[in-house]
């Protein structure tokens, strides 16, 4: 997409229809993915080409500069035919959004424009055996001795998506017990992969555990000072994850919604039609109007994030919640709607309902989020305080 001299909105329009031809053209082929296991390089390399990855990235750094709204549109259109297409859209805009807001010049002027052109392929490799939500858990040690101008990384990974396919990986680990990030090459000696197959979800999303055995690299890769790696660009990452992954949550709301309506009004049963029955048309509206709601989240998200960086965190934990939520109970329905034609291995509302599960878990989980917004709610009434504001959690 060469068109960086063009008004933010032409921008905007050019990648929100470059991702409509491209999840039409894909839509058969998503159910072989799943079914596989991976996404396929050429697709990797479409999305690429058409400036689906990190394109809210300044066009100074190879993006297109659209703002969170178009960014959202993108991952929900994405989301409803493939969440590892949408997976692949949250992991490269992770990384890049943590390195733009938290590294040097030199880290941004030399990884950025990659990750927006595709070229590189970046994973995310936060989660480990004993630590999940509890990020601070992590046992990666990155060892920063300054011997030689490099650190050494040495630790487990798992379930990084796209870890089976990634150039570069942003570690979180830990050094003299602080938090710290790093990146690290994957064809640097000590790096290993193991590639997970048969998850319960996100089949095609390359994902892998990854190994890193004393793998050196040199000191400029580290990300930020020790001690922010957590709270600060771990957490823009996430924070960035969360509002794609509850676009990509409304996509799926959607598309299980279409379908679910498209099959009870066409289905015809004992020669009664399906959408006769009152208990079908009551799944149907409540379906719906948990994707509507889901979508409105997200719009909120979208236009407190758009004020500026670092706003509209607690409108996109809002978002995320309500719209895994949805996504979840939409999928279930629909299946339950479709029937058997939902169970076939070529089903999307099938594909979306095991999907739709593991939106409930990543980026944190339903209960987790359940406790951010409750404390977020209660904080003003406790003793000590100024008292209530208005607007509630967010």
């Amino acid at each position: 997409m060469s068109d960086a001299g063009a008004p933010a909105d032409g921008r905007a329009a050019a990648v929100l229809r470059a991702a409509a031809e491209l999840a039409s053209a894909v839509q058969e082929a998503a159910a072989d993915w799943d079914r596989e296991g991976a996404l396929p390089d050429s697709v990797r390399k479409e999305m690429a080409a058409a400036g689906l990855l990190a394109a809210d990235l300044p066009t100074a750094y190879g993006g297109a500069g659209i703002g969170p709204a178009a960014l959202g549109e993108t991952a929900a259109l994405l989301g409803g035919v493939c969440g590892s297409m949408r997976g692949l859209l949250t992991v490269q805009g992770m990384v890049a959004a943590a390195l733009h807001r938290w590294g040097t010049r030199a880290q941004r002027d030399e990884w950025l424009v990659p990750l927006a052109s595709g070229e590189l392929t970046a994973g995310f490799a936060a989660t480990e055996e004993g630590a999940g939500s509890a990020l601070g858990a992590v046992q990666t040690q990155v060892d920063d001795t300054g011997a030689g101008g490099t650190v050494t990384v040495s630790g487990r990974k798992r379930w990084v998506t796209f870890g089976e396919v990634a150039d570069v990986y942003l570690v979180l680990g830990q050094t003299d017990g602080r938090p710290a990030t790093v990146l690290v090459e994957a064809d640097r000696p000590g790096v290993s992969r193991e590639a997970v197959r048969g998850q319960l979800g996100l089949r095609a999303a390359r994902i892998a555990h990854v190994t890193f055995d004393a793998v050196r690299v040199p000191r400029d890769h580290l990300v930020a000072p020790s001690g922010l790696g957590l709270s600060h660009v771990v957490g823009s990452a996430l924070d960035h994850g969360r509002f794609t992954v509850a676009w990509g949550c409304v996509g799926i709301a959607d598309a299980c919604l279409a379908d679910a309506a498209e099959h009870t009004a066409t289905r015809v049963q004992d020669g009664v039609p399906l959408d006769s029955h009152q208990r079908v048309l009551s799944l149907l509206a409540k379906a719906y109007v948990d994707t509507l709601a889901a979508r409105q989240l997200a719009e909120r998200a979208a236009g407190a994030r758009a004020r500026g960086a670092g706003l509209g965190v607690a409108e996109t934990i809002v978002a995320k919640y309500a719209a895994a939520s949805a996504a979840a109970s939409v999928s279930r329905d629909a299946v339950q709607l479709l029937g058997s034609v939902g169970c076939e291995p070529d089903s999307r509302s099938g594909r979306h309902f095991r999907d739709a599960k593991v939106m409930e878990i990543i980026e944190g989980a339903q209960q987790v989020l359940e406790t951010h917004i409750a404390e977020r709610l209660v904080r003003p009434y406790r003793p000590g305080t100024a008292g209530p504001t208005a607007g509630g959690p967010a």
